[in-house]
């Protein structure tokens, strides 16, 4: 009895010729095609394997409510332990992990109590109160969250981490929702050289910070490049960049590569959630029309003709905020690229002249219904206001777990410029006010894309309800 070899099926000449020919398709198109790649351990990778030293221990997280304000702080002196750890979660954006709701999904902890951040303390949120894998955490409040941490750290006479300390030089966030991610790559790989060597070097302090919206994790499958201009070609290694705390030296990379190959396995199975309400399917229809006819030149096509683009719009014709596309140079762009990361420039010739472009990504849309808000920089809060542009409100503040199902997207209060610039005269926290999503702030505008004034308003109104459909 023969034991089952390839060869009962493949001729070893034709078997080994396969072979070669995946090994150049993988040289040729690095990250497309993740050979050996587990969905399931990098799922569990993620939400079990600490990549980074220890932001916090339990003690420090159970004693969060001591710093909080009044009556937030006298509420939670009341509530029980498990109460206490639910309102720490709501405040600072976490949700509870599948399997201990009393620690957070977003962060790996240990036997010890140690919180170590992950990949999914910004790419693990919800939408209308249920968590969808790989939707972006629109409630993340790192920047409190790390205030807060510091100061409990402070009154219990613990030491800093690697967080604590970060924060006092660059700015985590200046909204709820949004983090300065594109710097702190910058600011990691300025301390590196090609091969990831450790390198001394001052602190730079001529970043342009930036608050970025984090994009949805199934977008991943669909697209060739990363970053809201495209500039790096895709791959696992480029997921690891946020690994570069000085405790990482190359060997790590090295070493914990493999767990990447099964995280990228695990974003290429991702797919977009379903609208969950009623659609009106001939409005849709009609509207599906209108977006072919007016947005699929950019953001491609879906049904059975499902094609994308991948499009780069160049800055003056798309309008949005430009700070984003500024603050990175080509040579921050090139550092990235030429490095270990990008396999030393080799990835970058699969994606030619985008590794210098001309302006922003026109995004993949599936399930856009859920990825609010919207724009690289996330000031608009529904998909209304983007064919609205006329009505981007200037300053808004989302409900935590609200969805304005009319207008698809975050359910929010718009207060007036007047009364907002009112309330933080007055004092208002900073905890509070990063609740607040103020347009007019340095990279934070939501004009541009004025691309539905073309449309009049049935037409608009279509297209609003065929956006529900992908």
């Amino acid at each position: 009895m023969k034991v089952w070899s390839p060869e009962f099926l493949l001729p070893k000449k034709l078997m080994k010729k396969v072979f070669l020919f995946l090994v150049v398709l993988a040289y040729v198109i690095p990250g497309r095609f993740v050979i050996g790649g587990s969905p399931e351990k990098g799922l569990q990778v993620l939400l079990e394997k600490a990549y980074l030293p220890a932001d916090l221990d339990q003690e420090v997280f159970d004693a969060l409510w001591t710093v909080w304000p009044e009556p937030l702080k006298s509420q939670a002196e009341q509530a029980s332990v498990a109460g206490r750890r639910q309102m720490a979660m709501k405040r600072y954006g976490l949700l509870p992990h599948p399997s201990d709701p009393s620690r957070s999904v977003q962060y790996v902890v240990d036997s010890s109590g140690n919180w170590t951040m992950s990949c999914l303390a910004c790419h693990q949120g919800q939408v209308a109160g249920e968590m969808v894998p790989g939707i972006p955490n629109t409630n993340y409040a790192l920047e409190t969250f790390t205030e807060e941490v510091r100061l409990v750290k402070i009154s219990q006479g613990k030491s800093f981490g690697h967080m604590d300390v970060g924060s006092l030089l660059l700015p985590l966030g200046t909204t709820s929702g949004t983090t300065n991610a594109v710097m702190f790559g910058v600011a990691l790989m300025h301390h590196r050289d090609a091969a990831l060597n450790i390198i001394s070097r001052a602190p730079r302090f001529d970043l342009i910070h930036h608050d970025m919206d984090a994009p949805p994790w199934w977008h991943y499958r669909k697209r060739n490049t990363l970053y809201a201009d495209g500039f790096a070609p895709q791959g696992s290694r480029m997921l690891m960049q946020f690994l570069l705390v000085r405790e990482n030296g190359p060997e790590k990379f090295l070493e914990w590569e493999p767990d990447f190959e099964h995280v990228e396995a695990w974003l290429e199975s991702l797919k977009p959630p379903e609208w969950r309400w009623s659609v009106n399917k001939d409005l849709a229809s009609n509207g599906e029309v209108v977006f072919r006819e007016h947005c699929g030149r950019c953001h491609g096509s879906y049904g059975e003709s499902d094609e994308y683009p991948e499009a780069v719009i160049p800055i003056d014709e798309i309008g949005t905020d430009r700070v984003r596309f500024d603050a990175l140079t080509n040579v921050e762009r090139n550092a990235l690229n030429e490095s270990w990361f990008g396999h030393f420039g080799r990835d970058a010739a699969s994606i030619g002249d985008r590794q210098r472009p001309e302006g922003y990504v026109a995004p993949p849309l599936d399930g856009v219904w859920a990825s609010a808000p919207y724009f690289h920089n996330g000031s608009v809060p529904t998909l209304w206001h983007v064919l609205h542009p006329e009505n981007r409100p200037p300053v808004w503040c989302r409900t935590p777990v609200g969805y304005d199902t009319k207008k698809v997207g975050l359910e929010v209060e718009e207060p007036s410029q007047k009364e907002f610039a009112a309330a933080v005269s007055e004092g208002m926290p900073s905890a509070q006010r990063r609740q607040f999503f103020d347009t007019t702030k340095p990279g934070k505008s939501a004009g541009g894309h004025t691309f539905p004034e073309a449309l009049n308003e049935s037409e608009r109104t279509a297209v609003l309800e065929y956006l529900k459909t992908l």
